[in-house]
């Protein structure tokens, strides 16, 4: 939807642009309130509050921390602007087909003054396709320099805060400018978006808020997330005092795209530990289940433009600089390394790497050369200070230890250089060393694999044959993100000096035919998996993650950063207690259905035992001859028998429906009276070697069934416990007459047939074949074994069993997915329910007795 300020924006600079601002071709669904998407009947008239136009033309927009844009003041106080090919998100464009509009969100790298940002805002989006997000100075400082770059980046590069002399600790106030910094990042983003059917793909943990902000505006934005660094284990990022708000927002988005597995399996890990959420992969996608909507991960590197980099080495100026290059260092192996300066990039860990390397191996001085070019700091700091000394200071020393008047072992360039002759070191190189600490990519090694294959050009000037065969070797940190999909490279632990000589070694050691094998194996992977592979893969799943967009119903709850949008199915609805109760007071027959453990007593609770309160409406409740009244519960009949004593007329199933008493007066009935319970034999001591091994495990025995609790053990390891013991019990109850099923933190073991959907079954048949059949049908559950139930009395009641359709109250506890079409908030509001409609029920057993009159029963429903 295109703002006021926008539109004024767009008259500004229509020129050759598009115009957002025309008609609609084809109506989108629109947000209504609350929180409901609608098909309205709306005037396709343009005007100044209309959402923009929906043209065939797609639109990609894409947001992020900086506009990949290069920006120049001249000394008459004149902007330029040009884009910045070597940007990756530039690059993506050629993921997307020419038909699309891409537009950039984002904040210029300069400082615009105030009087000119209009002026700049139009030329931007004219001219470039992109809409600036001005940050005041001090904001940026406290987003980007402060909140960002000291306390996310190095958290996520697995750097705890732990000097209080440093400033390091956690700042409330720098969280503070995140949220303000992401919250302007969203106004523009809402200026850009023209449709619904618009994607919105925002990068990087800059903006790891911006998710909740444009889902709390529209609840059915497209919308992607893609995280270019690591995200660290739940062990460290548990300790971000700000950890849910974030993890929240992140699944506001549809997608969210991680560079490797291992981030996203910290990612779920983190979900798991610290909200609760579970996760399962599905023909290939995985996915997490957050309040009804499906938030899919995307695992996927970033590639590089490799048309962009054969564009430049084939460009005269590289190809005599590699000429240049080679002549300088002929007859030494030149081994190369090309990294920012900050404290993870291990420049000092490689270099003392090569003079252990040069120490080891007297007959390698004077042959091999290390030309590590350093690019400028992102950030400052006094780390980043001491690293610079430091890698200075070492390279000096090995200079001046191994090196002479005319060889030097360490050339070290710490300057800005041309990206041509970063090129041209690339393809002039035998060897490329990444031996970052902690890098959530790394592109350097794609870029000196595309390089080393070399062009016509290049070869020519060497004087070699344009057939000949191009080799490469890479040395890469297993910490650093690319790592896994470079098979072919030596793999070292940075922090081991040893590991990294050795590697050195080796690459020196390698025959040609190994150098083009290994080369090979790289081309086709980074060729094939470029930059455009990775945006255009993204995209894809972006678009299959929105799909059940409209064929859900949306719900907004939650402030601030916990705002979260509900999906559920269209039918399912918030229980009314009006027209419950109506519904109520006008039926002749009643059969209710209630779980016990989460929809009569809170899940939470400590004391699981009934209150008196719900003692005394279920006695109201069953005082009513037109009622039958069930407790349908997983617990055990003796539990079951003792707290609901009192209750005389109350019918309860026990153990899933396996015991069934009628009321208290009744005998407990079975519905496997000759069941063999020899199997408890073989799976209790199955158990019971689990939770010896599981701390905080436990079994609890039943008559029908055993149930193996981890509720209170470690969750990933309890999960793992639980799946391992779920194979472990089907193995050896193969030939049993038993089932074995997860649930909610339990494994349990019950005999086949047992469920709460088949005592329901019964019951409601023996009421009909007593002349009792119900016209008001009652459940209300919160669990999955509830379903069963739910399931039940939809198929019974829409069969031709029943002389007419019954009114079924098919209720679920809390707002998820459910089969059943009503839900009510919590525990609280189900016993509020029941006793409403027992007050109906006391008020007319009033009427019999000539204590109230009708018209009093009428004036409480109401």
């Amino acid at each position: 939807m295109v703002s006021k300020s926008y539109s004024n924006l767009l008259e500004m600079s229509c020129g050759d642009g598009v115009d957002f601002r025309q008609p609609f071709k084809s109506l989108p669904r629109v947000v209504t309130s609350p929180g409901i998407i609608s098909d309205p009947d709306w005037d396709t008239r343009s005007d100044g509050d209309s959402v923009g136009s929906a043209s065939s033309v797609e639109r990609k927009i894409i947001v992020a921390n900086f506009l990949p844009l290069n920006c120049t003041k001249d000394e008459a106080g004149q902007w330029s602007f040009s884009r910045d090919d070597d940007a990756l998100l530039m690059q993506l464009k050629d993921g997307f087909s020419n038909e699309t509009d891409v537009i950039y969100v984002g904040s210029l790298k300069v400082q615009v003054d105030p009087s000119e940002q209009d002026q700049v805002a139009q030329k931007l989006l004219r001219d470039y396709r992109c809409i600036p997000t001005f940050l005041p100075p001090d904001l940026q400082q406290q987003f980007y320099h402060g909140f960002c770059k000291q306390q996310l980046w190095p958290l996520f590069h697995y750097m705890l805060p732990i000097c209080l002399d440093k400033g390091e600790l956690f700042d409330r106030s720098l969280f503070q400018a995140y949220v303000r910094a992401n919250k302007l990042f969203a106004d523009k983003v809402m200026e850009a978006i023209n449709t619904d059917d618009d994607h919105v793909w925002v990068h990087d943990y800059h903006l790891m808020l911006l998710p909740t902000f444009l889902r709390k505006r529209l609840h059915r934005i497209k919308l992607g997330f893609f995280l270019h660094s690591p995200f660290p284990s739940s062990e460290i990022y548990r300790s971000l005092p700000v950890r849910d708000e974030i993890l929240k927002s992140l699944l506001n988005a549809d997608l969210i795209g991680f560079q490797t597995f291992d981030y996203a399996r910290h990612f779920l890990s983190c979900c798991s530990r610290l909200l609760g959420l579970h996760y399962e992969s599905k023909r290939g996608y995985i996915g997490i289940d957050y309040f009804g909507r499906t938030v899919s991960l995307k695992i996927l590197s970033v590639g590089v433009h490799v048309g962009r980099l054969e564009s430049i080495l084939k460009l005269p100026a590289t190809v005599k600089k590699v000429q240049e290059i080679e002549q300088r260092y002929k007859g030494k192996m030149l081994m190369l390394g090309v990294d920012d300066m900050d404290i993870f990039k291990g420049i000092s860990l490689k270099l003392l790497g090569l003079e252990l390397l040069l120490d080891r191996n007297p007959k390698l001085r004077g042959k091999v050369v290390l030309v590590q070019i350093v690019n400028p700091a992102r950030s400052t700091g006094k780390d980043v200070e001491e690293a610079i000394t430091e890698s200075v200071s070492v390279a000096e020393r090995i200079n001046l230890k191994y090196g002479s008047v005319d060889y030097k072992p360490v050339v070290l360039i710490d300057h800005r250089i041309p990206f041509y002759e970063k090129i041209a070191f690339y393809a002039a190189s035998d060897c490329c060393i990444v031996n970052a600490l902690r890098d959530g990519m790394n592109l350097v090694p794609y870029e000196y694999t595309v390089c080393r294959q070399g062009n016509e050009e290049i070869d020519n000037a060497r004087g070699s044959d344009t057939n000949c065969h191009h080799t490469s070797t890479l040395i890469v940190s297993e910490f650093v993100g690319c790592s896994p999909s470079l098979s072919g490279a030596f793999r070292v632990n940075p922090w081991s000096v040893d590991d990294v000589a050795d590697a050195l070694h080796h690459a020196t050691d390698l025959t040609e035919s190994e150098k083009r094998l290994r080369h090979e194996k790289h081309y086709r992977y980074v060729r094939s998996h470029s930059v455009a592979y990775w945006a255009h893969s993204f995209a894809q799943d972006l678009e299959r993650a929105c799909k059940d967009h409209y064929s859900r119903r949306c719900w907004a709850i939650g402030f601030g950063l916990n705002f979260r949008v509900i999906a559920l199915s269209p039918g399912f609805r918030k229980l009314s207690l009006e027209h419950f109760a109506s519904s109520y007071n006008k039926a002749t027959r009643r059969a209710i259905f209630l779980d016990y453990d989460g929809t009569l007593v809170p899940q939470s609770s400590i004391n699981k035992a009934p209150s008196d309160e719900l003692i005394t409406i279920l006695n109201s409740l069953c005082d009513d001859p037109k009622n039958d009244v069930f407790i349908v519960s997983g617990r055990a009949r003796s539990l079951l028998d003792e707290w609901f004593a009192p209750c005389q007329k109350l019918g309860i199933a026990a153990e899933h429906g396996y015991f069934v008493r009628w009321n208290k007066a009744a005998e407990w009935e079975s519905s496997y009276p000759n069941h063999d319970f020899e199997w408890k034999h073989i799976a209790e001591p199955v158990m019971q070697v689990y939770t010896e091994t599981t701390d905080g495990s436990s079994i609890e025995p039943k008559e029908s069934a055993l149930v193996w609790h981890y509720l209170d053990a470690d969750h990933d390891f309890g999960s793992c416990q639980a799946k391992e013991l779920l194979g472990h019990l089907e193995r050896v109850l193969s030939n049993e007459p038993v089932v074995v099923k997860c649930g909610h933190y339990i494994v349990e073991v019950k005999p086949q047939g047992v469920s709460k959907g088949l005592v329901v079954d019964k019951v409601i048949h023996r009421l009909m074949n007593n002349g009792k059949t119900p016209d008001f049908v009652v459940c209300i559950g919160n669990d999955r074994s509830d379903e069963d139930m739910f399931k039940s009395i939809d198929s019974m009641t829409s069969s031709s069993a029943f002389p007419a359709v019954p009114e079924v109250f098919a209720c679920s506890v809390g707002q998820k997915p459910s089969k059943a079409k009503y839900y009510v908030d919590d525990a609280g509001e189900v016993v509020r329910l029941l006793k409403n409609v027992a007050g109906i029920s006391s008020h007319r057993e009033a009427v019999s007795h000539g204590r109230v009159t009708f018209r009093d029963v009428m004036d409480y429903v109401e």
